[in-house]
């Protein structure tokens, strides 16, 4: 392989590499360009093409600002930066920096890796001949250099070198150089779902990518189901397959590494055709794999793709020699997928005939449109752009998630998934309250938000920048007496949800108290059973002192932490809101209940002789007043008859 010039194939097909070709087709790698816009100095400002690195993580659908320094030796990065003294590490408020190298001498992954360990936070690597851009890939797998590509973090991209060679005169004459590199053009927004493809391999034996791929199926299927199932997306896997060219059909090699009398092969796993497994094992599978999403696919449920593969690779690796139909089919089993419909899906592998399924497969590794042939596993392929950048859940959902309009991307797009760690240096300028341990700050795929949060129930309302706060989020600020710090106190409603308010709070033995009050104003007061100033303490109160609780003579009162316990000696019963002792058979002790009784029973019988003489009284009365009406108009039993004259006393 000739280090830092052409991008590897990275596959290991053995025998067959030079003799299994794409059908009707000559391979097209389309290469994905972003915008490197320069903005200073004047004279050379504009927008260069420049070709994203198949490694570290660009950032789709953001761009990156920063300033460019070459520097003045270990100029092609092919040693440590630290053996020269030489530090790429911004200053605080300045910009990041994007460190220019030439290429040649070592792989193109190793510059961007001894940059990133001195503090680039992009590279960007001069081209050394004129040429049509290509795409810096990583090396053939070798153990030193997959223990710092799995490492690399920052995006890089390839220039050209009469570009490079302006940059470098400018630089050279002193001026700051400042770029704007844009990757929202590398994956396009056409609408509010994103159609996306992997090319896999069933094979476990392949050595790195392997590896990687497996590791990344598992890590990212409940990513993959959550956008699949709420039709954020459509995904499709795929497998790469060659055909044995027609005189070597009837070859031992082409035999052992193809179905179909050759139209379908993969590479032998262990490049052993001796022993071990065989590539046409490998065809089987992959077309099982294919049958699996189908027959998922026709009952609704695409997702369970996932869990087929994540569940093979773990129960039937190669190492323990369980790559076979009788562990493939317990895990079909497993999932409830119908075993008949796969096998029929699958054909007969050994017909002398195409099989629809791979076929098709074969004819899709063809590129269409702006999406180039398949020929590196493992490839990913969103909205139809080839996916370039590490293959590794947080940047490869990034990509997925840039792909959908703004306002139209999943909730997973806009969580810690997917963060930026923008948020992690000055706060990313938002604000925040230290004391409480609160921040405006988020992280998201498109980059940092500054939104006033949501904190247990409690809205904060703002800019996000210089302040959140509100009617009834207004944040008040007290001594908090020697301990040398303010103590944050919210106000309304909610207010005790958040930090307790800044009151005091407690817990033991299973109980908790705290002095925070979401009436009155907010206020911090020690609850029943404490004393104390309620923001800094509240000591318990020593009911039993001075007999403030339990007064009744039968009663024997004990303090415990922010109450008491009040018994009664012998057989009887406290009543703690009376304050008292009663027989638990009811009977009287002493008790107020008992000249309660007398009380009432003494009230009800005045009550009643009350009634009685009132009632006799008041019928005398009335008697007497009727006679004396009665008598003025007609004699009674009782009177002698009188003179029917009038009285001139009366007159």
């Amino acid at each position: 392989m000739e280090l830092s010039r052409r991008p590897s194939s990275s596959l290991c097909l053995g025998f067959l590499f030079l003799s299994l070709i794409v059908p009707n087709s000559i391979a097209r790698f389309v290469v994905e360009k972003n915008s490197l816009r320069v903005t200073s100095p004047e004279r050379i400002k504009g927008t260069y093409d420049s070709a994203i690195g198949n490694f570290g993580i660009p950032e789709y659908g953001g761009s990156m600002a920063g300033a460019v320094l070459y520097p003045k030796d270990n100029k092609k990065g092919c040693k440590e930066f630290d053996e020269f003294g030489i530090s790429f590490r911004s200053k605080p408020g300045a910009l990041p920096t994007f460190v220019l190298l030439d290429r040649g001498d070592c792989f193109f992954a190793l510059k961007v890796w001894n940059a990133q360990k001195a503090g680039a936070s992009a590279v960007l690597v001069a081209d050394d001949i004129e040429e049509a851009l290509i795409t810096m890939d990583t090396p053939e797998e070798d153990v030193s250099s997959a223990q710092y590509i799995e490492n690399i973090t920052i995006p890089s991209a390839l220039i050209e070198k009469r570009f490079s060679e302006t940059l470098k005169k400018s630089l050279s004459n002193g001026d700051m150089v400042n770029v704007n590199l844009d990757w929202r053009e590398a994956v396009p927004h056409p609408d509010d779902r994103v159609e996306y493809e992997l090319w896999t391999n069933s094979n476990d034996e392949c050595g790195v990518k392997c590896d990687m791929l497996m590791h990344f199926v598992k890590d990212f299927r409940g990513a993959a189901q959550i956008l699949e199932k709420g039709g954020y997306t459509q995904f499709t896997p795929h497998y790469i397959t060659w055909y044995c060219p027609q005189a070597f059909t009837l070859s031992k090699q082409c035999k052992s590494q193809c179905i179909n009398h050759g139209r379908y092969c993969a590479p032998d796993p262990e490049q052993d055709f001796s022993s071990g497994y065989d590539g046409k094992d490998v065809v089987i599978e992959n077309l099982r794999q294919l049958c699996v999403f189908k027959v998922a696919n026709e009952t609704k449920k695409p997702w369970v793709w996932w869990d087929y593969v994540t569940d093979f690779q773990i129960r039937c690796p190669m190492k323990e020699k369980k790559y076979n139909k009788e562990c493939a089919d317990s895990v079909i089993r497993t999932l409830g997928l119908d075993a008949k419909k796969i096998e029929k899906c699958m054909g007969d592998p050994n017909a002398d005939s195409d099989n629809p399924v791979l076929k098709e497969e074969q004819d899709a590794q063809i590129g269409k449109g702006s999406r180039g042939d398949v020929t590196i596993l493992p490839t990913l392929v969103v909205n139809n752009r080839q996916y370039r950048g590490k293959l590794e859940k947080g940047a490869v959902l990034k990509a997925i998630c840039a792909g959908f309009e703004e306002t139209t991307e999943p909730a997973v797009c806009l969580s810690g998934e997917v963060e930026t760690n923008e948020c992690l240096e000055n706060n990313g300028g938002c604000w925040q309250d230290k004391i409480a341990n609160i921040t405006a700050c988020k992280d998201t795929f498109r980059g940092r938000v500054c939104e006033c949060p949501l904190v247990d129930g409690v809205q904060f309302k703002g800019d996000g920048y210089s302040h959140c706060e509100g009617e009834i989020y207004l944040f008040l600020l007290s001594s908090c007496g020697n301990c040398g710090k303010a103590s944050v106190q919210v106000s309304g409603p909610g207010r005790c949800k958040l930090n307790n308010g800044g009151c005091w709070h407690e817990s033991r033995d299973g109980h908790t108290f705290s002095a925070c009050l979401d009436t009155d104003g907010g206020k911090c007061q020690c609850p029943a059973g404490f004393k104390g100033d309620g923001v800094k303490s509240c000591v318990d109160i020593d009911e039993c002192k001075d007999r403030k609780a339990c007064q009744c003579s039968e009663c024997h009162c004990k303090n415990t932490w922010g109450s008491y316990d009040c018994s009664c000696s012998g057989d009887l019963l406290y009543i703690r809101d009376h304050d008292t002792c009663i027989s638990k058979t009811g009977t009287e002790v002493r008790s107020a209940w008992a000249a309660f009784w007398v009380i009432l029973i003494g009230l009800g019988m005045a009550a009643g002789g009350g009634y009685l003489v009132y009632k006799y009284r008041l019928r005398s009365y009335m008697d007497s007043e009727i006679r004396a009406i009665m008598a003025q108009y007609m004699p009674l039993d009782s009177q002698s008859e009188v003179p029917n004259h009038v009285n001139d006393e009366h007159a």
